[in-house]
């Protein structure tokens, strides 16, 4: 079966996708860009980087902008999906969905719509397997955003690691977040996956921050053999 990924650049969704190519033939990547920073449905930090992500994979991306809009952006969703049919001849959409119901209910309701698969490999996973999982497979991700106490700037650009992780558990415990930052608390951003040909490397970047919300921008990048 041919799939697309939805991908937003961040862990769960090119996580979701090494999962699929593992069962399935991945066809392309499908970024959303929204003009709306505060998006319902969609990861904004890095976004337009995805390109260097899907060259990296060796993947084509459809790449389709929305005002961001709630609701009025899935719209804008449904005409990426209806292109990747139509170019790539996908059968069915993957997701990096965890908890978001959300989310889930309305890729789903227009995957149901299209007559096309709809494939949520991390839903409801135990987010410690998870995030284990995607470090010791070799997933180079950093922090992009982050948006609620107690993460401050200096966590913007870090490494996701397995120090990190003892530390995420502990935030976890003790301000009842989750690990994998579902909850909006996180954002992320791969810099290398197993199925990458190459490696993404910042060579600028710039972070804005304030009360517990910001974000770590990369202004340059390039690919670097592995």
């Amino acid at each position: 079966m041919k799939l697309g990924v939805l991908c937003s650049g961040g862990k769960d969704s090119l996580f979701a996708c090494w999962k699929a190519m593992q069962k399935e033939e991945v066809a392309c990547l499908i970024t959303i860009i929204s003009r709306n920073d505060d998006s319902y449905m969609f990861h904004t930090p890095n976004i337009r980087r995805t390109a260097l992500q899907a060259e990296a994979a060796g993947l084509p991306l459809v790449e389709v902008e929305t005002e961001g809009e709630e609701e009025a952006e899935l719209g804008d969703l449904t005409t990426a999906i209806r292109y990747a049919v139509e170019h790539f001849g996908i059968e069915g959409i993957v997701t990096g969905a965890i908890l978001s119901v959300y989310q889930a209910t309305r890729v789903q309701r227009i995957c149901h719509e299209l007559g096309l698969w709809c494939f949520n490999p991390l839903w409801h996973a135990d987010q410690e397997t998870y995030m284990e999982e995607l470090i010791g497979a070799g997933f180079e991700v950093i922090i992009a955003g982050v948006f609620s106490a107690p993460f401050d700037e200096t966590w913007l650009g870090r490494t996701i690691d397995r120090e990190m992780l003892c530390e995420l558990k502990s935030i976890a415990g003790r301000w009842r977040i989750t690990l994998t930052g579902e909850g909006g608390e996180l954002e992320t951003f791969v810099l290398d996956a197993p199925f990458f040909h190459s490696r993404i490397e910042v060579s600028r970047a710039h972070t804005a921050y304030k009360n517990h919300h910001g974000r770590y921008l990369i202004d340059e990048a390039v690919l670097v053999a592995k």
